[in-house]
């Protein structure tokens, strides 16, 4: 038997779909959709025009085609946390993650970002590593200008 194609993801991976200057995270809940943050004012095609709905603090949970969320951009399954923390079940993943959608949730480049967000469906943790650069807890290690910049257009 062969290895397991790493390309489709599982429920409850983690996918961190290459942008510009930083990463934009979702979570995969089945049938090529995932659940990720957006801005509240993003129309079909907007992507990160909607940059001043980021200024409001605001983002909107959506359920979307992981092939529309990714566009033409690269995308991973990355559950990089696993060896820290233990996933939580699939099912509670995909369940919380599902009672999400729709709602409109603070967003803080700092910490409610979309990677914080899908930390902690999967693990109970919230984290980003795009904001702190894996330096110790309580010590901010801030990007660079483009990756902030990036991470403003997390969505």
């Amino acid at each position: 038997m062969g290895l397991p194609n790493r390309t489709q993801p599982k429920l409850g991976d983690l996918i961190e779909i290459s942008r510009f200057g930083y990463e934009h995270w979702a979570i995969y809940v089945g049938n090529g959709y995932v659940v990720h943050l957006a801005p509240p004012s993003e129309v079909a095609g907007a992507g990160v025009s909607s940059i001043m709905s980021i200024v409001a603090e605001r983002a909107i949970v959506k359920k979307e085609l992981l092939s529309v969320v990714a566009g033409g951009d690269k995308y991973r399954i990355n559950n990089k946390h696993d060896d820290k923390y233990d996933p939580l079940p699939l099912n509670k993943i995909v369940k919380e993650a599902e009672k999400m959608v729709g709602r409109e949730v603070p967003y803080s480049l700092t910490s409610d970002n979309c990677e914080h967000f899908v930390n902690v469906l999967r693990y109970g943790v919230s984290r980003s590593d795009q904001v702190f650069a894996g330096k110790p807890q309580g010590s901010i290690l801030p990007l660079g200008v483009l990756g902030v910049v990036g991470c403003l257009l997390c969505f």
